[in-house]
């Protein structure tokens, strides 16, 4: 089940939960409805990999616990809180200097989720218990039409 609560006037941040499962299909779409189109494929793959480390990891996959997502556009940036209800992640680097320095062997299964994250958004940080991620991205800057000058 999927539960939404759009923004309401006058509150900058919706919200969306769901029991912990890896059909995010919809969810992903609900997420990326009002982020410009060249933006998208970017943000899915980012989304997509922060919502199934929240679900597979943080929750085990048990449908009786929610993954909840807040997102909001703020300033020109975009914000998605992602919480889960599981014992909480700390990792093991922060991946500030070189993501890829932190990539697991390549015949691993798994552990590429936070070198992806890194290189998608601007900012990337857990709560202290580590079961919330907070992920941002800088609206790309709009050209700007130049005014023309009256002579």
């Amino acid at each position: 089940m999927i539960t939404i609560s759009l923004r309401p006037i006058g509150r900058n941040w919706g919200t969306i939960s769901f029991a912990s499962t890896l059909y995010l299909c919809p969810i992903l779409d609900l997420l990326l409805a009002e982020i410009p189109s060249r933006m998208q494929a970017e943000l899915r793959l980012g989304l997509q990999e922060a919502l199934v480390n929240a679900a597979k990891h943080g929750n085990n996959l048990d449908p009786g616990k929610t993954v909840i997502v807040r997102f909001s556009l703020i300033d020109d940036r975009y914000w998605w809180i992602i919480s889960d209800q599981g014992r909480g992640f700390h990792p093991a680097c922060s991946c500030d200097t070189n993501p890829t320095e932190y990539l697991p062997p390549d015949e691993s299964e798994s552990g590429r989720g936070l070198c992806i994250l890194h290189q998608i958004f601007d900012q990337v940080e857990w709560n202290r218990k580590g079961t919330e991620l907070r992920l941002s991205k800088q609206l790309e800057n709009r050209p700007r039409i130049p005014l023309l000058s009256r002579n």
